[in-house]
Formats: structure tokens, C-alpha cells, sequence
């Protein structure tokens, strides 16, 4: 619903209802008026799905003559029923459609493995173990100049942008995205952060570059909007979401992305059932799918409630019992997040709010409480040493051996589950890599 004012005059508001389908489509009209590039960023799941039907149904009825852009990361391992459908879609509505699907060896987070961070769809040295054909058509490393074996696929994402904006020499470029903010908390922090630079003063549309942008169409769509517009409007659609529906599966649960990353992991030994062939091929082609796949709901990969200390140990005891366990590389990894997370604990100390400071007091925790924070929270900072393990329902909010023992039995290499996310190093590092290539494909 929106407020609005009856020939300006600001006494006779009149109320316009209008739903999430009218309003997507007011921003798609705003999208291709003020961009003369548009591409849609494709998985083959239900929302990236929507907002591509939702564009051509647009285009066809308001600019028949534009041209819509449909990138498409293919990642190798997938459901038979997502590259049945990727491949319909691609393939039809070719009068408007201009295709990019990139089979590329890009680094991909896996979280099966204790031994390796990432695996890479498409690599050509394990071409041997590939589970599948590479599709027809498709771009490859070859055409992209500024693709780097150190590549993650994000960041390939904000490189193909690149890429296609000067290939197309255009003044404003905008990715589609079909994000919703039901998803996830980060999916909400995406949309309202207040730090990002916006298009226009839209929200829902965040800039990655000079005259490159990111925008959200859908950003509101509840899931089920989605099934309501595929069923509304006869839109194809993913049929593993049947058979995600016959398994079982809530309907927030069903998802299209890659199998090995730790948002799959409880759902990975759904190939066995649903695709059995694809799981005959996929447990060969990537370190410890089959054994996450057993136990990926177990405290054999770190689930909280059902993880135990070892008889004689203590947590950081058994912490290091687990990193001698590991190879040199993977052990440095998580020693080094551990000194990060002790240090700032001693030095900076966590934002606390006063309930949980109370329940630390009870606790007999010692810690020095400051005033205020440099962070926007009415939270004040707490320093203190980290604890070996303390039973209280703000468990990952705190400092302890126990979060980082399970860190290492989830395989989470990159410790979400102690709440890191990439530094403003590591960030900095991969501007100036991204920025690094894109001088060279000038100059060449």
C-alpha cells in the first residue's frame, strides 16, 4: 500500500493498494528506462526463474525490440531437473534473449571436505571425473581475459559485469537479481545497508562499479507470490521443486544452489532420492560428499545439540587434537582466524546487550563492560578472555574454545559460524585484484 496526494494537495490522501506483481513491474520499468543494458542473473531456481519471466513477458509487451541479457553460471554438479529446465529456457524465447552461460573453473566453497576449501566446476585436469558433457555454446575461460585461477565464483560475478559492459559499450549496465529479503537475514542486509551507493535514491538498486549496478525486483515477493505468478501466468518452472514437494521438503527449505556448499549440507543426501544418477557421478567428483552426506545432521559435523566433549578433554584441548588432524594449510586457516577472534575480544571487545552481560555476571565471568561502541547498537562493548565453553542461549554470540571445535567439524573453513565475514583486507585485496585485470584488458 502507498500513500499518495490528490492533485498534490496534501489534506486529501488517497490510499493505492497496489501487490508485489504491480510493483515489480513499476521497477522494471524504471530499470529500462534509465539502463540501455539489462541482463538477468539466472540459476534455474524459482525466484531467478520468476523475475526472467517476469522480464520477457515486460519486454514483449512494452519494448519489443530490446534485447534482454541471460547470464547463467553453470556449476557442473546439479539436479537433472535444473539442467532440463536451464536448458528450456535458454533456449526458447531466442528473439530477445541474448545467452551467457559460462562453464568456467572458478574456486566454489565446499564444506564436505576437511582437507580442501573449494573445489572447480569444469577443470580441465579432472576433466576425466566431469559428471556431465559441457553444454554446447558456452562461454569458457578462453573469452574472458581477465578470469585468474585465484577467482571465486562472486568474484567472477562482479568480473563477467565488467566484462559485459564494455563488450556492450554501454552508458548504464544493470544486473537483475532475484533475491528475496524472506530468505535470509544477509538478503535483507543487501537491500537496507546503509553504506552502499544506490541508483537514484532506489533501495533496491546498489551499485558495483562505475555505471554498473546490481538491482532487485523482487526483493518483497514472499514465496508464495512465486508459485502464485508461475500458476497465474502458465510460466515454466523447475520441476525439482515437485519432487522437493513429494520428499517432503517445507517450502523455504527448497532450494536451487550449489550441493556442497554449508547451506546444502543437511539437504546433500537428497541426491541419493531424487536424482540417483547424478549422486553415483557427484561422490566421485568432490572429497567427502558421501560422508557428509550420512552425517551432515550429526555431531559428527558439529551440530551444537548433539555434539559431546570427548571423556578427559577439555574444549581447547580437544581444539588442538582436531587441528593435528588436519594438513599444515587448513590448520594455519583456523589458527589464524582464532588469534584474529582472540585479539579483538581482548583488545575491542564484542557488542553485548544487558541482558546477556547480566547472565555473564551470574556466570562469574570476568570482563571490563565499556561504555559505549564506535558501532551503530545500543550495545555496549564487553572484553574479555575466551571461555572454554558456558551454557547460554546467546552460545554464538560469545568467545569460546567449543564454537571454534565446531567450526572445524562442520568443515567451515571460512567460520560463519563464529560470525566472520571477509575482512576490509580481504575485501581491498579483491578491488584492487578485480581493478588490476580490468587496466589490463584496457590496455590490451
Amino acid at each position: 500500500m502507498e500513500v499518495v496526494y490528490e492533485n498534490g494537495i496534501p489534506d486529501k490522501k488517497v490510499k493505492v493498494f497496489r501487490n508485489v506483481y504491480e510493483l515489480a513491474l513499476e521497477r522494471l520499468e524504471k530499470i529500462f528506462k534509465h539502463f540501455d543494458n539489462v541482463y538477468v542473473s539466472f540459476s534455474g531456481g524459482k525466484d531467478s526463474g520468476v523475475l526472467l519471466h517476469l522480464c520477457i513477458d515486460y519486454i514483449r509487451k512494452n519494448c519489443p525490440k530490446r534485447k534482454l541479457g541471460v547470464f547463467h553460471m553453470d556449476y557442473e554438479v546439479q539436479y537433472g531437473e535444473t539442467i532440463r529446465y536451464v536448458d528450456e529456457v535458454l533456449a526458447s524465447n531466442k528473439d530477445i534473449l541474448e545467452v551467457y552461460r559460462v562453464c568456467v573453473p572458478f574456486k566454489v566453497p565446499t564444506c564436505t571436505s576437511m582437507f580442501q576449501k573449494y573445489w572447480r566446476p569444469w577443470d580441465e585436469e579432472k576433466q576425466d571425473c566431469w559428471v556431465r558433457k559441457m553444454p554446447e555454446g558456452v562461454y569458457t575461460k578462453s573469452d574472458f581475459p581477465a578470469f585468474s585461477n585465484r577467482m571465486w565464483d562472486y568474484d567472477f560475478q562482479r568480473s563477467f559485469a565488467r566484462w559485459l559492459h564494455i563488450r556492450k559499450k554501454a552508458k548504464r549496465t544493470c544486473c537483475l537479481v532475484g533475491i528475496r529479503t524472506q530468505e535470509s537475514l544477509n538478503r535483507w542486509r543487501t537491500l537496507h545497508y546503509v553504506g552502499l551507493h544506490r541508483f537514484k535514491g532506489l533501495k533496491w538498486v546498489r551499485r558495483l562499479d562505475m555505471g554498473i549496478y546490481n538491482a532487485y525486483p523482487i526483493y518483497d515477493w514472499l514465496t508464495t507470490d512465486v508459485w502464485v505468478a508461475n500458476g497465474k501466468f502458465h510460466w515454466p518452472y523447475n520441476h525439482l521443486y515437485d519432487l522437493y514437494y513429494r520428499a517432503g521438503v517445507p517450502l523455504e527449505k527448497q532450494r536451487v544452489a550449489s550441493p556442497f556448499i554449508s547451506e546444502a549440507r543437511s539437504s546433500l543426501a537428497l541426491y541419493r532420492a531424487l536424482d540417483p544418477d547424478m549422486w553415483g557421478r557427484m561422490i566421485n567428483r568432490v572429497n567427502g560428499v558421501n560422508f557428509m552426506a550420512l552425517y551432515g545432521n550429526t555431531a559428527a559435523v558439529g551440530n551444537r545439540q548433539k555434539v559431546t566433549l570427548p571423556e578427559g578433554y577439555t574444549w581447547a584441548k580437544y581444539m588442538y587434537f582436531l587441528l593435528d588432524t588436519l594438513p599444515a594449510d587448513i590448520r594455519r586457516n583456523y589458527m589464524n582466524k582464532l588469534m584474529v577472534s582472540i585479539q579483538f575480544w581482548r583488545e575491542r571487545g564484542g557488542c553485548l546487550s544487558e541482558a546477556t552481560i547480566e547472565k555473564l555476571r551470574i556466570a562469574g565471568v570476568k570482563m571490563q563492560i565499556g561504555s559505549k561502541s564506535n558501532y551503530k547498537t545500543t550495545k555496549r562493548p564487553v572484553r574479555m578472555e575466551y571461555l572454554d565453553d558456558i551454557d547460554i542461549p546467546e552460545f554464538r554470540e560469545l568467545p569460546t574454545y567449543k564454537r571454534i571445535c565446531i567450526c572445524i567439524l562442520k568443515n567451515d573453513h571460512s567460520c560463519k559460524y563464529m560470525g566472520f565475514v571477509p575482512s576490509k583486507k580481504d575485501r581491498e585485496m579483491r578491488l584492487w585484484i578485480m581493478e588490476k585485470y580490468h587496466k589490463l584488458i584496457q590496455y590490451e
